[in-house]
């Protein structure tokens, strides 16, 4: 497939990676898969895919393997009508994905319906996951919000899907409006969010999302239940205090959860943290995974220093 060709308006020197495709029965799954040692995995939310972590992939691949890839529906995965888009579709695919791509030891990324595909994966293999990094999202049930239950019951209803169907509505509106700072979205990065859904067909995945926002409350209250099985990992929050999604409700949630965290709030950052922070959050991410090693960093140390120490004499 010549996909450059076909994709004239990425900008590879912003998003310099090699694409490669995971064949699974609802079509191709795009990927990146960049360096070597540790994983790091990063999932994204609605409507973004793995150019937001683009910044992040540049400078810690050069110490680990970053992983990062673009749900069905979206991004440059194929996009087919006729699948559900559910959230347990996806966190499905991703648990696939880690067991084709044989992921061990995995340091999970999450932002947005990231958060609850990625805990999905998480809780029910606590033992594959050593640390998270988390960005601005919520693995629970939101049903009693009502500021969130209308936001579903647009977005997620009738007018909701012919906004996204036909206006594209996530990329072309909901991405600016989310913005802390709305002049770090410029219009070469807007588009790489607009492009991905060119057809009205594509666009089904993102009014999928925020219909599940409350509709699908029992998987999310099931995912909850069980967050004691990661009560010791250790977790660092980025999060933006401009999101109009997620606050520091959410965010005081997550804390009394995990209480073994780090967390770093930004006052003028709104939901999308990778795209505003862009390089600037690399620095925090690098000192959270340098006081937090993985046993296999560790046991690797340890190996090292012991032989070192033998040749020595």
């Amino acid at each position: 497939m010549a996909l450059r060709s076909q994709l004239s308006w990425l900008d590879r020197i912003e998003y310099p990676f090699r694409s490669n495709f995971l064949a699974t029965p609802d079509g191709n799954m795009h990927y990146v898969d960049e360096g070597s040692g540790e994983v790091i995995l990063f999932l994204h939310g609605n409507p973004t895919w793995s150019f937001m972590y683009r910044n992040l992939i540049k400078r810690l691949s050069k110490e680990f393997r970053c992983v990062a890839p673009d749900y069905i529906g979206f991004g440059l995965s194929d996009k087919p009508f006729s699948v559900s888009y559910l959230p347990q579709f996806h966190a499905k695919n991703v648990e696939t994905f880690i067991e084709k791509l044989a992921l061990r030891k995995i340091t999970l990324v999450i932002h947005d319906w990231g958060g609850a595909i990625g805990m999905s994966y998480a809780l029910n293999h606590p033992e594959n996951v050593e640390r998270l990094i988390v960005f601005n999202t919520s693995f629970w049930p939101v049903k009693g919000i009502m500021s969130v239950e209308i936001f579903s019951s647009l977005f997620g209803g009738p007018l909701g899907r012919l906004l996204c169907r036909y206006f594209n509505a996530f990329p072309r509106f909901v991405i600016p409006y989310a913005f802390g700072d709305k002049s770090k979205l410029t219009k070469s990065v807007h588009r790489h969010y607009i492009e991905p859904f060119p057809t009205t067909e594509s666009r089904k995945g993102t009014w999928v999302f925020p219909k599940a926002v409350v509709g699908e409350g029992e998987w999310l209250a099931t995912l909850w239940e069980k967050r004691r099985r990661l009560v010791d990992k250790p977790v660092q929050f980025l999060w933006g205090l401009k999101d109009p999604a997620f606050s520091t409700r959410e965010l005081n949630r997550w804390k009394s959860a995990f209480p073994n965290h780090r967390t770093m709030v930004f006052p003028d950052v709104g939901h999308f943290v990778p795209e505003e922070l862009g390089p600037a959050a690399v620095d925090p991410i690098e000192a959270f995974l340098k006081a937090n090693p993985s046993p296999v960093a560790r046991n690797a140390e340890s190996s090292y220093i012991g032989h070192d120490k033998w040749n020595t004499g």
